[in-house]
């Protein structure tokens, strides 16, 4: 069945969830984005910051009535299969060049590793997720990125994947990844980072202070993924 898209944008698009949705980074997502998208709950964290959603997506368990009530009747577009979590059905609903997201990796640890768990799954849809530590993303094909020496850089493979790298101070070229096998966690950067990947499944994480290079490196990359079979 087709999913019927929600929000159309050709800037990044804004996406709060109802988990940890620290003040400042919510101020930098919302700032370099235009529209603005609730998945569930995160409709109460914009309200309670005086922002209203253009559209709230979800199964519209956690967003109590009191604050529904505050939302158009126009911008609620519940979900209600329980098959699929809050965020993918907001990330599925929305068409953007990005989508910069925060309120999904933390603070409880099976939240965060469903939100990974959609970017694998559906990695033509590109998407930057922010907590107030961390971003972490889907690595695109090839990924250019100028950031401080000594930051640090961590991978983590979601299914088997290869790369090549430039940049680093342990190179990511030889073998396979794999989340039971190899993995990439606490590298540094020592120069201009160039990476390739072989195909989606790689998650990029660093410093929540990379959050503004990273969009711009995301938003302006050619290389992109295709939609995965099946």
């Amino acid at each position: 069945m087709a999913i019927e898209t929600v929000i159309e944008s050709a800037g990044p698009v804004a996406l709060v969830g109802g988990g940890a949705v620290p003040g400042g980074v919510a101020e930098r997502v919302l700032a370099l984005c235009g529209p603005v998208v609730a998945a569930d709950g995160g409709a109460e964290v914009l309200l309670r910051r005086g922002r209203m959603p253009d559209a709230v997506i979800g199964d519209m368990d956690s967003l109590g009535a009191t604050w529904a009530r505050r939302v158009p009747a126009t911008a609620m577009y519940p979900v209600a299969e329980q098959e699929s979590t809050d965020f993918q059905k907001c990330l599925t609903r929305i068409e953007a060049p990005l989508v910069i997201g925060t309120g999904f990796l933390g603070p409880r640890a099976d939240h965060m590793l469903a939100a990974l768990s959609v970017l694998a799954r559906f990695p033509e849809r590109r998407c930057l997720l922010a907590s107030d530590t961390d971003i972490a993303f889907l690595c695109p094909p090839e990924l250019v990125l100028d950031r401080p020496r000594g930051e640090r850089f961590s991978l983590f493979p979601m299914g088997p994947v290869a790369g090549r790298s430039e940049g680093l101070v342990w190179p990511i070229d030889g073998p396979e990844f794999a989340p039971d096998g190899r993995i990439g966690t606490s590298n540094r950067i020592e120069g201009p980072l160039h990476l390739w990947m072989d195909r989606p499944g790689m998650v990029v994480i660093l410093p929540v202070a990379a959050l503004e290079d990273v969009a711009a490196a995301l938003a302006g990359s050619p290389a992109r993924w295709s939609a995965l079979a099946g």
